[in-house]
């Protein structure tokens, strides 16, 4: 088999070929567990959040890709509850699991703020003049 990457061609055995298939498919496929969630990038491109070491589908939510769970956090304001993210069309635990799933996630600039009601803050809009986040102590429970 002869494979050609930024115009270098390469030949591989059916047996090497096999095995880039492998490695593509598992980097392609991740699953990442955080405290409460867990997020895997599926190799048709979704994006599953769900509450960590849940079976049930009423426990995830599924997005097309990884960039349209991005969108939606850019869509929400500066603090948001789960409210707000229902607001977006998710309803029951799921709001929930996302609230707490956009806290987790590093590449999400936010951080919990309050547990009754369920709420987060992104970290550059801190709405009380404040630029830093607060800090573990402030969390409301």
């Amino acid at each position: 088999m002869s494979l050609t990457v930024f115009g270098e061609k390469h030949d591989l055995s059916r047996r090497e070929a096999d095995q880039l298939r492998e490695a593509l498919g598992q980097a392609l496929t991740e699953r990442r567990e955080f405290f409460r969630t867990a997020g895997e990038h599926r190799d048709d491109g979704s994006y599953v959040v769900s509450r960590r070491g849940a079976d049930s589908a009423g426990h995830r939510k599924v997005f097309e890709r990884f960039d349209a769970l991005v969108d939606l956090y850019e869509r929400l304001p500066g603090t948001f509850t789960a409210e707000t993210v229902g607001e977006r069309g998710l309803t029951g635990g799921r709001r929930h699991i996302l609230v707490h799933h956009l806290t987790e996630h590093p590449d999400f600039d936010c951080e919990l703020v309050s547990r009754q009601p369920l709420t987060a803050r992104k970290e550059s809009d801190t709405g009380d003049g404040r630029t830093n986040p607060p800090e573990e102590d402030e969390v409301e429970n």
